[in-house]
């Protein structure tokens, strides 16, 4: 564990040494909250309570979720795993006293509180300095925070398949297209999921790519109070991603010795 613990530690160091990045990347999530707001009210102010939902509620959840754009990594279909797949250095990983999958997750999750801290409270803070904000309680805190990692792990689970295709693909562009999209419109990162009508609602909400944005933010709006429900929801889609990308590491392992990697 002290390993992973380093390699966590070492991601958050590398992350946090492109300051200028990183505020540059904030100030254009928090421009393109207030963008969205203002979509959102327009649509609010023609269907109040749509979803649930009022005027606020759907103004928190534009900035709060340009907040969790990069902790969980929505615009990210890959891991930096897919460049070293391409160019063969996986083969020196595999040889690392150190699991593929584990060590990958502790970069990632190192990645993840630093934009926690660097980008996750901005967009709220100038969304709050213009707009009545709805915020939750302390305890909602505390249970939102564990949505938000739990959240993590769907997104690495997710970003992990994605970057192990490309032992087979050989290219990794037509899936991160493909990921891209599936993660911004069923994530609820476009518009919240409240809104799709009928099946397409209920199976947006079933499935994993919910636990990324619209289960946290309605732990935060207080609109998921089912916090059992919730996070045994994140749990199950994390664990059956885990597996996935286990097996799937073994068939890659397989696919590059038979290869003569």
């Amino acid at each position: 564990m002290r390993l992973y613990a380093w390699i966590a530690a070492y991601a958050f160091r590398r992350y946090s040494t492109y300051r200028v990045a990183a505020l540059s990347a904030t100030l254009t999530n928090t421009v393109f909250g207030f963008l969205r707001a203002g979509v959102l009210i327009a649509l609010w102010h023609a269907r109040p309570s749509l979803g649930g939902y009022d005027v606020a509620d759907a103004v928190t959840f534009s900035f709060l979720t340009q907040a969790l754009i990069e902790p969980v990594r929505v615009f990210g279909g890959s891991l930096d795993l897919t460049e070293r797949i391409r160019t063969g250095d996986v083969s020196i990983d595999l040889h690392r006293p150190a699991d593929l999958q584990g060590w990958w997750l502790a970069d990632d999750l190192g990645r993840a509180a630093f934009a926690v801290i660097s980008r996750g409270a901005p967009p709220m803070i100038g969304g709050a300095l213009v707009f009545s904000l709805r915020w939750p309680s302390p305890a909602t805190w505390a249970a939102f925070a564990g949505a938000v990692l739990l959240a993590m792990l769907v997104s690495f689970g997710l970003r992990y398949l994605v970057s192990l295709a490309v032992f087979w693909l050989h290219d990794d562009r037509g899936i991160h297209a493909i990921s891209l999209v599936t993660t911004m419109f069923l994530s609820g990162m476009i518009i919240p999921l409240v809104v799709f009508p009928g099946w397409l609602g209920t199976l947006a909400h079933a499935l994993p790519w919910a636990a990324l944005i619209q289960l946290p933010a309605d732990v935060f709006l207080g609109k998921r109070t089912d916090l059992l429900t919730v996070y045994a929801f994140q749990t199950a889609w994390a664990a059956a991603l885990f597996t996935a990308g286990r097996l799937l590491t073994m068939a890659a392992r397989r696919r590059l010795v038979i290869n003569g990697g």
